[in-house]
């Protein structure tokens, strides 16, 4: 008996398809022509049939967990973690300053592992669940390596975590705890990213990598349909997103795709790519006919990405949907965190703070339409990377527990 998918893979560079009822990572005939120091091409979008999922209200596809929108089987192959369902928090001033339209803030740190990367990190795992997979690779800069290592806790699956040396020790930590095996590279993300490669092909290990695995996507729309209830069954006016490898932010546009092609919306969110100018290899080539690489430095260590492996697809969602792109300064992100964490109660890494630093920069040049609503999507908790913010704060000198000591420095 044949069995028939729900679902197809098209690169999103030829438009070749491809069956996926065996694994599939890359398009085969895209890969074997990519170079190195340049984008790969031949990443894989997965297609449903849209037309016969129009029969279904949003209600009804929820209510089976929108599985005819994902690429598994069953539900009960998810970890049993409250993954998704993030809060979605209004914020009406910024430094009592009344804010022109609407300002929500989508906190994804409340995820199980603190870091919107559990939403690809359940698909991969319970995809691998079903093809009865238990060893699962990947390589992160620290926050897709803690999710997937946490994600593997849940579901008695082995991760294997391959991150650079330098990568943040709240995030190591993470790992380690988990039970994860870790293993530092003496090299870059990108060094770190084609290890994990080699093993995929010569150990046999399944690959959880963004920009590599299609499925990664799949998960990381799942906000889409998220703020589209939250919003009372509409779609935002614009979205500013974090951008490293460019697989969050085709997350998505995936999201809302899907959406528009069930007639669910009328139009795309303008979605708004946000980089550091020290990691800016998106933003920076998305009006280049060739892509020119940009050594990355910047406090922003999630979007810290010289060849950001996801870069066709992004670049081809922006310019198909009109969607915009910018680069702030790295004191631009940091002043967004504290800002955030201020007027909030909301503590952002530097890379999530990043979208609402874009949100500033869009409001100080009067760029926030009245009555226009405006998500800013935070990706990670500030918790993960405590050195970084370190310059922004003073920790005060201790005094001597009197009322005569306290007097002197606090004045009502």
């Amino acid at each position: 008996m044949t069995t028939t998918p729900k679902f197809q893979y098209k690169c999103n560079d030829c438009g070749a398809t491809y069956n996926p009822l065996e694994i599939q990572y890359m398009c085969p005939e895209c890969n074997k022509k990519n170079t190195a120091n340049q984008p790969p091409k031949g990443v894989l979008k997965t297609i449903y049939d849209y037309e016969s999922i129009k029969q279904q209200t949003f209600d009804s596809l929820k209510s089976r967990g929108f599985l005819d929108l994902l690429p598994i089987k069953n539900s009960e192959s998810l970890p049993n973690l409250a993954i998704g369902q993030t809060p979605l928090y209004t914020l009406d001033k910024i430094d009592n300053e009344e804010t022109e339209g609407t300002i929500l803030i989508k906190d994804d740190a409340q995820n199980p592992t603190f870091s919107y990367k559990d939403r690809a990190s359940a698909i991969v795992s319970a995809y691998a669940k079903e093809q009865e997979i238990n060893t699962i690779v990947t390589a992160s800069t620290g926050n897709a390596g803690s999710s997937l290592a946490g994600i593997c806790a849940a579901q008695g699956q082995q991760g294997i975590i391959m991150v650079p040396a330098s990568a943040p020790v709240a995030k190591l930590t993470q790992i380690l705890m988990y039970g994860a095996t870790l293993i530092p590279v003496d090299g870059t993300y990108d060094d770190a990213f084609d290890l994990s490669i080699k093993a995929t092909e010569e150990l046999g290990w399944y690959n959880r990598n963004t920009g590599f695995n299609p499925l990664t996507i799949e998960g990381k729309k799942t906000v889409a349909f998220e703020l589209y209830e939250q919003m009372g069954y509409q779609a935002p006016d614009r979205i500013f997103v974090p951008v490293g490898d460019g697989v969050i932010i085709s997350g998505v546009y995936k999201g809302f795709e899907d959406l528009l092609k069930l007639g669910l919306i009328e139009k795309m969110p303008t979605i708004v790519a946000v980089q550091s100018t020290g990691s800016d290899n998106i933003a920076r080539n998305l009006s280049n006919s060739e892509f020119v690489v940009k050594q990355s430095n910047t406090i922003a260590d999630s979007i810290s990405v010289d060849i950001p492996r996801n870069y066709h697809m992004a670049k081809n969602f922006i310019t198909s949907y009109n969607g915009e792109a910018i680069a702030i300064e790295d004191n631009e992100i940091l002043e967004a965190s504290y800002k955030l964490s201020k007027n909030t109660g909301v503590f952002a890494e530097p890379a999530a703070a990043a979208a609402f630093g874009g949100l500033l920069h869009y409001k100080k040049h009067s760029k926030l339409d009245k009555g226009s609503k405006n998500v800013v999507l935070l990706t990670g908790s500030g918790l993960k990377d405590l050195k970084a913010v370190q310059k922004m704060i003073q920790i005060p000198a201790p005094i001597m527990p009197n009322i005569d000591n306290l007097k002197k420095i606090y004045h009502d």
